[in-house]
């Protein structure tokens, strides 16, 4: 099976498992608190780490979004977005979405992004960005090849080291995700339609074992990161951009290419 034809199961599946949960902006108090609470079961952080009620508050009111996955009504998921406005333009910087664990390879994270990336451009907003762990390939594959976006910036430590069993006691390196919401790659990649990358000029390559080290070899993860960050710091300085992610016999990979093609 072609690589197009598994994307088109994989999204039928997803479409029937959400049957009946319903994506909508919140703006009472009681659904920002389910938000926090959620927060709380998703990332397992420590209070001084979680953001708190005032934060969803502020976000709603400021322009930026607070949507929610229900079935009927209990909240399954979120996503915490705010206004940012970089060299003259007004995006949203899209903080959290989170996903219940019993909900989740159902194609509710989709829904969400989906949703928002429709009430962005009802406003006139184009761009929606957000940071993810540059090790995590499953978020890698969602966001490069399945939304379309790209990334073209790396920082290293962002948030500093967390509480989060998530983020597994190593530093915070982020990638940033560009979801321009309105070009040609971003539309064909959410009908299905993006063909998938297999050769670019750049690949960097992450070690098939990753997943299986994480849980004890913490040197030869720190090891990882470091080779990571140290690639894409070197080829986004020579302005390549990271478009797609590919599996391999290694491991998965990000495929990287000069930016100017876009």
């Amino acid at each position: 099976m072609s690589e197009e034809a598994k994307a088109h199961a994989h999204e039928s599946k997803a479409a029937r498992a959400s049957e009946g949960i319903v994506v909508r902006k919140c703006c009472a108090l009681e659904e920002f608190r389910a938000c926090v609470e959620l927060q709380r079961e998703i990332w397992g952080e420590e209070d001084l780490e979680i953001e708190p009620v005032t934060m969803f508050v502020v976000a709603s009111i400021t322009g930026g979004q607070v949507l929610g996955a229900f079935d009927g009504d209990k909240m399954v998921g979120y996503t915490l977005a705010v206004a940012g406005w970089r060299q003259g333009l007004m995006y949203l910087h899209s903080h959290q979405t989170g996903v219940s664990a019993a909900y989740r390879d159902r194609g509710v994270g989709r829904m969400l992004k989906l949703f928002q990336r429709d009430e962005a451009l009802g406003r006139g907003i184009r761009l929606v960005e957000w940071t993810f762990d540059p090790l995590e390939m499953k978020n890698a594959h969602f966001n490069l090849n399945r939304l379309g976006a790209i990334c073209r910036r790396y920082f290293p430590n962002l948030y500093g080291v967390t509480t989060s069993p998530l983020h597994r006691g190593i530093q915070t390196d982020r990638l940033v995700a560009e979801w321009w919401l309105d070009s040609p790659r971003v539309i064909a990649a959410i009908e299905n339609l993006a063909l998938s990358a297999k050769d670019t000029p750049v690949a960097i390559e992450v070690p098939a074992e990753f997943e299986q080290w994480t849980q004890s070899d913490l040197p030869r993860v720190q090891a990882v990161q470091t080779r990571v960050r140290e690639e894409f710091t070197k080829w986004f300085a020579r302005e390549y951009a990271a478009i797609g992610v590919r599996a391999g016999e290694k491991g998965p990979a990000y495929l990287l290419a000069p930016w100017s093609d876009f």
